[in-house]
């Protein structure tokens, strides 16, 4: 099958690479060096999947016509990867694999008439160097349909993608989106210390931070009336009673997540983007948080400030001590 991967980063990437692998005809966007090393020796794919090099054709945009689109750039290049691949994409199965909220809104008004699905990537991935994404949790995607697109349009995308990779399948993609971006609020911290997130959530002040910024969040979701859906053994059932206990109760699910990541250092996908001197998803994950609480008349404080700190990083390059944190960021 023809399948199209805008945007071959860490997600993206490894997904191109898989499909590859289980032999379909892949075409991927990617720009600069991370281009051009794909175009000279292929897409490297090492870690928790095993090893494969995609020989896939690359190009700054598409140059023919899928059977499948995956979208994977960052939530804040989507509108612009879609209207410069448009006329390429109109109307064909789209999967928006992306973090936080927003996603499949951007996507509908780009792409109208085609049939929309949503992914959330549970697998850690890494994209480093040009040329090579490294796994470091082989975890399942999980894919759940927008509303309006037909069923057996869902279930023809998970096919093609279970050939490739583990797959869950959700019912409620809002509900599910929710828990993955209490699951994604790990990524703050790390883009503002430098810090993996193990070291993250090793630090008794950096902790505080992030669970605190974690109860923000599920009270807002209580008060709106979200409906969690289990991720990765997390129990959907147990996420309200997180944000109404202590933050020593709250603290409980990221060092679960820290715990399940192992050993090798995970930076977390907005550092990445830091260290390569990229703009940063923020205001897709803790920012979405800050815009969905003043649409219902909510506040979000300590989300506001770890937003306002990863700015601070992208414009002057330097991280901020656990210490800085603590104190800008009140809990």
């Amino acid at each position: 099958m023809r399948v199209a991967v805008i945007g071959a980063g860490a997600v993206g990437g490894l997904l191109a690479a898989l499909l590859d692998r289980a032999g379909h005809d892949v075409s991927v966007t990617a720009r600069g060096e991370h281009l051009a090393a794909i175009r000279a020796d292929g897409l490297a794919l090492d870690g928790g999947y095993g090893s494969h090099v995609a020989r896939v054709a690359a190009h700054e945009t598409l140059t023919a016509t899928p059977e499948i689109v995956v979208l994977a750039t960052k939530a804040q290049d989507a509108a612009t990867a879609l209207a410069a691949n448009a006329r390429f994409i109109e109307g064909l199965p789209l999967l928006v694999v992306q973090n936080g909220l927003g996603g499949l809104r951007v996507a509908r008004a780009a792409q109208p008439s085609s049939p929309l699905l949503g992914g959330l990537a549970l697998f850690a991935s890494s994209y480093l160097s040009p040329g090579r994404i490294t796994v470091t949790a082989a975890l399942p995607l999980v894919i759940g349909a927008a509303d309006g697109t037909p069923t057996d349009v869902r279930d023809h995308v998970v096919g093609l993608m279970r050939e490739a990779l583990p797959v869950e399948v959700v019912e409620s993609l809002e509900g599910a989106q929710w828990t993955k971006l209490l699951v994604n609020h790990v990524n703050a911290l790390p883009a503002i210390t430098g810090l993996s997130v193990q070291q993250t959530v090793a630090d008794p002040a950096l902790l505080r931070v992030l669970a605190g910024s974690l109860r923000e969040t599920i009270r807002i979701a209580n008060r709106i009336g979200i409906r969690f859906t289990g991720l990765q053994g997390i129990p959907g059932w147990i996420l309200p009673w997180l944000g109404r206990g202590p933050l020593a109760l709250t603290a409980s699910l990221p060092r679960l997540l820290a715990g399940r990541m192992g050993d090798v250092p995970n930076p977390g996908s907005t550092l990445q983007s830091i260290r390569r001197g990229q703009l940063t998803e923020i205001d897709f994950l803790n920012g979405a948080v800050v815009r969905v609480a003043g649409e219902h008349g909510l506040a979000a404080p300590i989300n506001a400030g770890l937003v306002d700190l990863v700015h601070e990083v992208e414009r002057t390059s330097a991280f901020l001590t656990p210490a800085d944190v603590a104190a800008r960021v009140p809990v």
